[in-house]
């Protein structure tokens, strides 16, 4: 059987004094951790003495941080002395990234709104004039369910999701002249935005409230709340997820009201990084 060696001697940051060596090794590696993730809040490199005050830490530990850091391709230092991200972490970061796509990370998020609500969960993404839905999950329970399919597509301009990626979009009314141009509108229901200055103004309420919504507009009798996913831009949403909802089971002010938590559950995935 293959023992695992206990060393005795200083940790890999030396200032953490517990008589457990295991316990003593975990810290260390916390602090590690602490020193990557506050290096990845400074693109343009960070000076040592301002991440030992941000850390909180002495500056021999938060050095040798750093060394472990370098050693492993985590971290770097630029011409100017500065500590940056390593290359090899951005390598793995972007390769993870492109062999994960978004649908994927976001499924666990509609999973748990679906539950919480009993109502269907979709992510949808904007294409051309109509939004495509890239996941779908439905409640646990329910004799009533959505018809709604991953693939499938509907107008953007008549739904929640597609309004409020379009508000991203389109920020004038001769954008959202132009972005109609000779096709018209199509009116799915008798509430559907099918005029410029109607969607325009939607659009502007889209965006001061920061998410978008549905009264039944698509589809009689089924309303929606969306909100924007940042999952491959940290500036412009990927796409959107929504909760769509049977009207006489879920009002919409119902979603409106527990917006604060849907955007818990949707977490760092529903936050721009600027």
């Amino acid at each position: 059987m293959k023992h695992t060696q206990v060393s005795h001697g200083p940790t890999p940051l030396g200032d953490d004094h517990s008589t457990d060596g295991e316990s003593s090794r975990l810290v260390g590696s916390d602090r590690v951790l602490a020193v990557l993730k506050e290096l990845a809040r400074y693109p343009d490199g960070v000076g040592l003495e301002e991440l030992t005050r941000v850390i909180g830490s002495p500056k021999p530990t938060v050095h040798r941080a750093l060394g472990a850091l370098r050693r492993a391709g985590l971290a770097d230092q630029n011409v100017r002395g500065r500590y940056v991200l390593g290359d090899e972490l951005l390598r793995m970061a972007f390769a993870h990234h492109e062999a994960r796509p978004e649908h994927v990370r976001v499924r666990p998020v509609l999973e748990a709104l679906a539950h919480r609500f009993g109502e269907t969960a979709h992510y949808a993404v904007l294409d051309g004039r109509e939004v495509v839905y890239r996941a779908k999950v439905d409640p646990p329970t329910g004799a009533v369910r959505l018809t709604s399919t991953v693939g499938g597509r509907n107008p953007a301009h008549a739904t929640g999701v597609g309004k409020l990626l379009l508000a991203h979009r389109l920020g004038t009314l001769p954008e959202v002249e132009a972005w109609i141009g000779d096709a018209s509108l199509e009116p799915r229901t008798p509430r559907t935005r099918c005029t410029a200055a109607a969607l325009h103004g939607d659009l502007r309420a889209t965006r001061e409230r920061g998410y978008g919504l549905d009264d039944q507009e698509n589809e009689t009798g089924v309303n929606c709340l969306s909100l924007p996913v940042y999952a491959t831009s940290p500036t412009m949403p990927s796409g959107a997820l929504s909760i769509s909802a049977l009207v006489y089971r879920t009002p919409l002010h119902t979603l409106v009201d527990a917006v604060d938590e849907i955007r818990a559950v949707l977490g760092p995935l529903g936050e721009p990084h600027r």
